[in-house]
């Protein structure tokens, strides 16, 4: 049991840091690709990770896939904190979205 709590744990970091990169170079859909690899392979989406896709999202101007993932934290009841919230009004506001910003 121990062994498989460190494959998550592990696998939750390993994941963070990929989208992180992604987010870092705009590549959104990598970063979004990789948040929904962890849930096929049952790997816990931390508010961190969404958090990066969210902001890869922003970069890439994408606005409505950013919401789509805070959307997803919401469903799948991830904590959404100061940042979340941040990420997607930015991306909002990048792609011109003041509407759904407010």
């Amino acid at each position: 049991r121990e062994m498989t709590e460190d494959r998550v744990e592990g696998g939750t970091i390993t994941y963070s840091a990929a989208v992180s990169s992604c987010e870092k170079s705009g590549a959104w859909q990598p970063a979004v690709q990789l948040l929904h690899d962890m849930a096929e392979d049952h790997i816990e989406r931390a508010t961190i990770t969404f958090n990066a896709a969210m902001s890869a999202c922003e970069k890439g101007g994408v606005w409505e896939r950013a919401l789509q993932l805070l959307l997803e934290m919401v469903k799948d009841r991830v904590e959404r904190d100061t940042i979340t919230y941040s990420a997607a009004i930015s991306a909002c506001e990048k792609g011109g979205a003041y509407g759904p910003a407010l």
